[in-house]
């Protein structure tokens, strides 16, 4: 296929209401978020024209979709029960889109949408996600303290030629501790995986893309990661797909490099934990889908509002107290009478 690299989007697990068709159909990296949105039953600007999405049951549209995105590799050792496309022209993924739907139409229902970079420091939570991942490390400093408090998953991973001693492998095991840990905590909130509201969870992990920077993508350090980043994956789609009781699609997204020049650019998972502004230049925040009706609405009550003020205050400076005003008439006739 023209244009087409090597990367991959692939399905893990999805319920009987979502069908991804098996096929080697390319699908376009700027339409991902569109899969997600029809996938969850969400309409599209652009008409989706991709054969490896058929038409579902319209009525049971799944409760949650998650879609992992791992930089520095075009590929993974997948399992054989998953579907798989190449994406052509790899692009930035990012489904505020989606959030911002899911916001707008449950908003109050308070669904769980969370977004989450763990080597980034990038999160963003919306309604009861607040409340259910409020123990989940998000920064550095955390996610270092994670991987060695008891039960992480140190005690339980095969590190094979990994080392706690390096940087780079414990930062790319934070990240499969943080998988680890949505699922725990999502567990003990099992009645959000049952409401009406669906839920949205976008995870990007980088941890082996800086694996390979390090050791070489033919070292041992690299495949022993791919290998464990793999099981990790894939035990991380069982648990979000039982827990949701077989009603969730989880979704992974291998990415080489991205070919958009217009990278936003990020701090390397190296650095200090300090702060960075993400607004350097002083930007407007986007509108979202409600300023346009609000817009109107104060409009049109405003302009009203004055046409009303203005009539009425004509009607009073033009009016006759002695036949216009009912207490000027009650009055006169008082007056005849006595």
């Amino acid at each position: 296929f023209s244009g087409v690299s090597g990367d991959e989007f692939s399905v893990l697990r999805s319920p009987q209401s979502v069908v991804f068709r098996d096929g080697s159909w390319p699908i376009p990296g700027e339409r991902i978020p569109d899969v997600a949105a029809l996938s969850m039953g969400f309409s599209v600007e652009e008409d989706l024209s991709w054969p490896g999405l058929a038409v579902g049951d319209l009525f049971h549209r799944p409760r949650a979709t998650v879609l992992v995105t791992v930089k520095g590799v075009d590929k993974l050792a997948l399992p054989v029960k998953g579907v798989s496309y190449p994406i052509e022209n790899a692009v930035p993924l990012s489904l505020d889109s989606v959030a911002n739907a899911i916001h707008t139409l449950f908003s109050e229902e308070t669904p769980v949408v969370l977004q989450l970079a763990p080597s980034e420091e990038r999160v963003y939570m919306v309604g009861k996600a607040n409340s259910v991942f409020e123990d989940l490390s998000v920064t550095l400093r955390q996610l270092r303290n994670r991987l060695f408090q008891d039960n992480s998953i140190l005690g339980s991973l095969p590190l094979n030629s990994l080392s706690r001693n390096n940087e780079v492998d414990l930062l790319f095991l934070s990240e499969l501790q943080v998988l680890h840990d949505i699922a725990s905590l999502l567990s003990r909130h099992k009645h959000l995986a049952k409401d009406h509201s669906p839920d949205l969870y976008s995870l990007e992990l980088s941890g082996l893309e800086e694996v390979g920077k390090r050791y070489g993508e033919d070292s041992q350090q690299f495949k022993d990661a791919s290998q464990i980043l793999v099981d990790s994956l894939q035990k991380f789609a069982d648990e979000m797909f039982n827990l949701y009781s077989g009603n969730a699609v989880v979704e992974v997204v291998a990415v080489k490099a991205f070919n958009s020049p217009n990278i936003r650019k990020t701090r390397s998972i190296l650095q200090s934990s300090q702060s960075e502004s993400d607004n350097p230049y002083n930007l407007a925040y986007p509108y979202n889908y409600n300023y346009s009706v609000i817009f109107n609405i104060i409009l049109w009550m405003m302009i009203g509002l004055a046409l009303a003020v203005i009539v009425i205050s004509y009607n009073l400076w033009n009016m006759d107290p002695g036949y216009d005003s009912i207490i000027y008439r009650m009055t006169n006739q008082k007056i005849r009478m006595d």
